[in-house]
């Protein structure tokens, strides 16, 4: 099977350092936030979870953990 374009740059952008794939996450979703009310929504989501963290409601998982965990997701989601 032939990569696409797409998974060609997923693939590169897994094998930058963590915050470089951080930085980049960032711009893709602000090139995403065009619109102000969007942006606006995004950042009571940010308040919201950092508020429920300063709590002790919610924890926190380790990025790289995350992106372990998303992957076996995924994987046991794509069709054969």
């Amino acid at each position: 099977m032939i990569a696409s374009p797409l998974e060609d740059i997923e693939a590169a952008a897994l094998q930058l350092a963590t915050a470089d794939r951080i930085h980049l996450a960032e711009r893709l979703l602000a090139s995403l936030a065009k619109d102000d009310e969007i942006l606006a929504a995004w950042q009571e989501e940010v308040e919201r979870r950092s508020d429920a963290f300063d709590r002790g409601e919610i924890g926190a998982v380790d990025v790289d953990e995350a992106i372990a965990q998303t992957r076996a997701r995924i994987a046991t989601h794509r069709p054969a």
